[in-house]
């Protein structure tokens, strides 16, 4: 198994290929590819890569899949006997990032698994039809 930690948005994120991640709002278009090149840590196959703070030459290919808001916070402020109450609320811009891939050095350690719909489906074309009677 395969996964990187990665900063984005002044957070850590531990993320694997082929998953979904909600990271703060980034300026890219949606369905564009982002590389990250801030990569703290890199684990495939039990070999570890620690970065200080970096780790050289790993990167993570990232396709965005939408941008969005998340839930919304409830701020509830009360001065007890004081009758001053203050309700308000907060919804964070979000970018949704699919993980494609991750490399190290130019080699690619994990991608993400193409699915095997297509196959079957090529299959049940190529069998010959038996006539119905």
């Amino acid at each position: 198994m395969t996964y990187a930690i990665i900063e984005t948005g002044g957070k850590q994120l531990r993320v694997e290929p082929g998953r979904f991640y909600d990271v703060e709002l980034l300026p890219v278009e949606a369905e564009e590819t982002i590389t990250i090149d801030k990569v703290l840590l890199v684990e495939h196959d039990g070999g570890v890569s620690i970065g200080q703070p970096f780790v050289e030459g790993a990167t993570v290919e990232a396709q965005v899949l939408r941008h969005l808001r998340g839930r919304k916070v409830i701020i509830y402020k009360m001065r007890p006997k004081k009758k001053t109450r203050k309700k308000r609320g907060h919804r964070q811009e979000i970018t949704r990032l699919m993980i494609n891939s991750i490399s190290l050095n130019g080699s690619a350690l994990g991608e993400k698994q193409q699915s095997q719909a297509a196959a079957p489906e090529a299959t049940a074309e190529a069998a010959p039809e038996t006539p119905a009677e």
